[in-house]
């Protein structure tokens, strides 16, 4: 059975989108930098009853990354599903960061994910189905966090480049962007914040959205 493929598994939402499509008894391909958190993760949905292989793959290794859903799909078949979640979350102003820190942060936060979509999107395409989701965030750029604000910008030009590409045939591709610091217990509830990613993934294309914006409620 075709399932879901995440990249930038950690505790947060990574590993929440996980377990989320697991319960619905998708196969899940996890994808991290190191080793030990992905494994975890696996491994809690396994005692679950799910199904999960842990791969390893930094994102900005093009040929690690292509490797890796190579991998998934030998194991699981071509995804359904392509989650990109990996970014690099740094406080940083104009003029921290030397110009080699910015092209590592653009390449986890931006180009990783074109890497994922080029590899994967065609054979969706081709089959005329498929979701592909990008976290995104920093609806509004802020002073504090250049690197991120340009990359998650970046994210949603991306979203918006591949849904015109794609989207025609057959792939929903779209961004979940979160508006603020990922924590349990909180607004920002990962667990809450993995329904959006199920609800994208299974809604009628007629109601296809491009962007879900999780927020904090008012009052």
């Amino acid at each position: 059975m075709p399932g879901v493929v995440v990249i930038g598994v950690g505790p947060g939402i990574g590993r929440s989108v996980g377990l989320r499509f697991a319960r619905d008894g998708l196969p899940v391909a996890l994808v991290a930098r190191t080793r030990v958190e992905v494994r975890r993760v696996a491994q809690e949905i396994t005692a679950a009853g799910g199904q999960a292989l842990a791969l390893t793959a930094d994102t900005t290794d093009e040929g690690a990354v292509r490797a890796a859903l190579d991998a998934a799909a030998r194991e699981f078949g071509p995804p359904d599903v392509l989650v990109y979640n990996a970014a690099i979350i740094q406080p940083d102003r104009i003029g921290d960061l030397s110009v080699r820190a910015h092209q590592d942060a653009w390449a986890v936060n931006v180009v990783g994910a074109i890497t994922a979509a080029a590899h994967i999107l065609p054979g969706m395409a081709r089959r005329g189905h498929g979701t592909f989701v990008v976290t995104g965030g920093m609806p509004e750029p802020k002073p504090g966090y250049v690197s991120l604000s340009l990359g998650k910008a970046g994210v949603r030009a991306l979203v918006t480049l591949l849904d015109q590409e794609y989207g025609p045939l057959g792939v929903h591709v779209a961004t979940v962007t979160v508006a603020g610091a990922v924590a349990p217990g909180t607004p920002f509830d990962p667990d809450d914040i993995a329904e959006h990613y199920w609800r994208l993934h299974t809604q009628p294309r007629r109601r296809w959205q491009r962007e879900v914006v999780h927020d904090a409620p008012e009052g």
